[in-house]
């Protein structure tokens, strides 16, 4: 049961009761270990990033006991340089590699957390955790202002850095901008690689820099990213989703991961969908949400993707609590329930991005809000 039943539980009319998100959130409550790691399935492994976004999910839906320990155990097993590694197991680490993008995000899920909460306490005591994940993270940003993706533990830097995490971790960047401001612990180094990088990301998207990223023109999540992350906004914005909407976006279906493959995801449509609302197209939005219903399980969680004409769930029948999470998440965006609401779609409450050193206006060539 949530452990504040006050809580207002989003739900979209017509399409998901708040009965249901409830019964998702305390599906995904179910799988969390005694540790507070929440693994994808019982069983299986759990990264950082999906780890916050499941988080998210339980304290909107009143969870807050059980993200409190979500939270803790990232602090808990974080490294002494401040990054955690990809993939961890109940028993230990499952893959070593160190990548920027999940290691960033625990600033969103904490500026979630404060938004939903307003708890002081909280935001002081990840802090730290937090100022020590952005600092590993921006020692990997070129001079030019994109993000290597990872490290390997040895240290050594990949070659190349990734559009969709580098767009993710803009996104990020601002959510730890904003813990600093509230905490009285401005980071201007911070504004300015945040700056920076939404400067290449804007660039690279206008076809300016087509170097900055590796190219990776066949994900989804390469084209509605930008927009989701707030680097673009506004005509810009929306002529990127109209570019490739016919592209990955299955009618009556959802998103696809991939623009060759027939399998939709439903958190590829849950994020897709923000990226929507943010350029205010709310019916398309309620129509991915709609589609995305289909993967619905009758334990409350919901399965990661379905292959089409055959309408056969894959990876086999996995069902997957960063799913779940998207769709509580995504309830959240539309029906503007929570005060956490607007954190992936209203972008001009996130810190302006400023003038990088460029002889660019920043509100044209860094999406400022």
């Amino acid at each position: 049961m949530p452990d504040r039943p006050d809580v207002m539980i989003p739900f979209v009319t017509g399409v998901l009761s708040a009965i249901e998100v409830r019964a998702t959130v305390d599906a995904i409550a179910d799988w969390q270990l005694p540790n507070g790691m929440i693994p994808w399935f019982p069983g299986g492994h759990a990264d950082p990033w999906n780890h916050v976004e499941a988080a998210m999910a339980l304290a909107l839906g009143g969870r807050f006991a059980e993200a409190d320990r979500g939270y803790q155990w990232l602090a808990d097993i974080q490294r002494p340089d401040g990054s955690w590694h990809q993939y961890y197991l109940a028993d230990g680490v499952e893959h070593d590699k160190l990548d920027a993008n999940t290691i960033a995000y625990i600033a969103a899920g904490v500026w979630h957390h404060w938004l939903l909460t307003e708890d002081r306490g909280f935001a002081e005591t990840m802090w730290p955790v937090v100022e020590k994940a952005i600092d590993w993270v921006l020692e990997l940003q070129t001079p030019r202002g994109e993000i290597i993706w990872a490290r390997h533990t040895d240290g050594t830097p990949w070659s190349f850095a990734l559009l969709t995490g580098s767009s993710s971790m803009c996104h990020s960047l601002r959510c730890a901008i904003a813990l600093a401001e509230l905490l009285g612990r401005e980071r201007p180094d911070w504004e300015l690689s945040a700056a920076s990088l939404a400067h290449v990301i804007a660039a690279h998207c206008r076809g300016d820099l087509p170097d900055a990223f590796a190219p990776k023109h066949r994900w989804a999540m390469d084209w509605y990213y930008p927009v989701l992350a707030g680097v673009l906004h506004g005509e810009e914005a929306e002529a990127r989703l109209a570019e490739r909407r016919d592209t990955f976006v299955v009618e009556g279906m959802g998103v696809r991961c991939v623009s060759d493959r027939p399998w939709v995801t439903a958190a590829e449509t849950c994020e897709c969908l923000f990226a929507e609302l943010s350029t205010g197209n709310t019916a398309r939005a309620l129509d991915l949400f709609r589609w995305a219903q289909q993967l619905r399980a009758d334990d409350g969680h919901y399965f990661t993707g379905i292959v089409f004409p055959e309408m056969v769930h894959f990876p086999g029948n996995e069902k997957s609590t960063y799913t779940g999470a998207s769709i509580v998440l995504a309830a959240d965006a539309i029906s503007r329930t929570s005060a956490a609401s607007g954190l992936f779609v209203d972008h001009t409450a996130l810190p302006a991005l400023v003038l990088a050193d460029t002889d660019t206006d920043p509100d044209d060539d860094l999406a400022r809000d």
